[in-house]
């Protein structure tokens, strides 16, 4: 068999391996035709001492070919997942819109009528004609985290006349009971549901109260209501008292 090619053409595969890698070529072949005809492939070490022997006697042969490419720098990864974590934060915050100064929250009731006449029983003279009221709404309040709603006056017995002068303590008082009712749209505490009436009231005989909320916004509507008040009539003078309305978010 004549593997020497002689005048013929000899195509070499060139090969890239783009998948798992295969072995890089290398290959050593020995041949020759007499006097002792001999075929050596990949020889070891004593094959490749009689191959170069017979190529140096002039009565073989050789062939040579080999290959090498740089590896990969890192393990090959078909797929690769690339995680982009995105973070960011957002600062607790409530809101209350109460007016452009602070005269829009100076809430004067004028004058608080009582009975005068002089045909008046009088068990009636000198007491309140009606109830005072007042209302406030704003369009923005609320909360942008779990939050408490409070409101506290200042003084439990309401609206207060600081200077009263001397009175009978069993027909006359200086200070006006009055109660708080505040309403909105909100949710409770770590609820995830849609909105609905809530409300906070703190009555005459109260001092403050609180309601924990989640997160909410809308309109409030504040109603202050101070009863008549029968059974006594009123001291003459300046009465007054302040109700602390605070969003505080948890």
């Amino acid at each position: 068999m004549k593997n020497i090619l002689c005048g013929a053409v000899a195509a070499l595969a060139l090969v890239a391996a783009a998948a798992p890698a295969s072995a890089q070529t290398s290959e050593l072949h020995y041949a020759s035709p007499g006097p002792i005809p001999y075929q050596i492939t990949n020889p070891g070490f004593f094959g490749t001492l009689a191959g170069e022997l017979g190529v140096a006697l002039e009565v073989g042969t050789r062939y040579r070919a080999s290959a090498d490419a740089p590896s990969d720098t890192e393990t090959a990864t078909p797929v690769v997942d690339v995680v982009f974590t995105l973070s960011g934060s957002v600062n607790k915050d409530c809101s209350f819109y109460s007016g452009n100064d602070a005269g829009a929250r100076n809430i004067d009731f004028g004058v608080i009528g009582v009975r005068t006449g002089n045909n008046e029983n009088v068990n009636d003279a000198f007491e309140m004609v009606g109830p005072a009221t007042a209302n406030i709404d704003t369009l923005t309040a609320g909360c942008n985290f779990n939050n408490n709603v409070e409101i506290s006056k200042n003084d439990i017995r309401g609206l207060v006349n600081t200077a009263p002068g001397g009175y009978d303590t069993n027909e006359f008082q200086a200070n006006i009971p009055y109660s708080v009712a505040a309403n909105w749209t909100g949710v409770a505490l770590n609820a995830q549901v849609a909105g609905s009436p809530q409300s906070l009231t703190v009555g005459t005989a109260a001092n403050a109260g609180t309601k924990q909320q989640g997160a909410w916004r809308s309109r409030m509507d504040i109603d202050i209501v101070a009863p008549v008040v029968t059974g006594k009539g009123l001291v003459a003078g300046d009465y007054s008292g302040t109700t602390t309305l605070t969003l505080r978010a948890l």
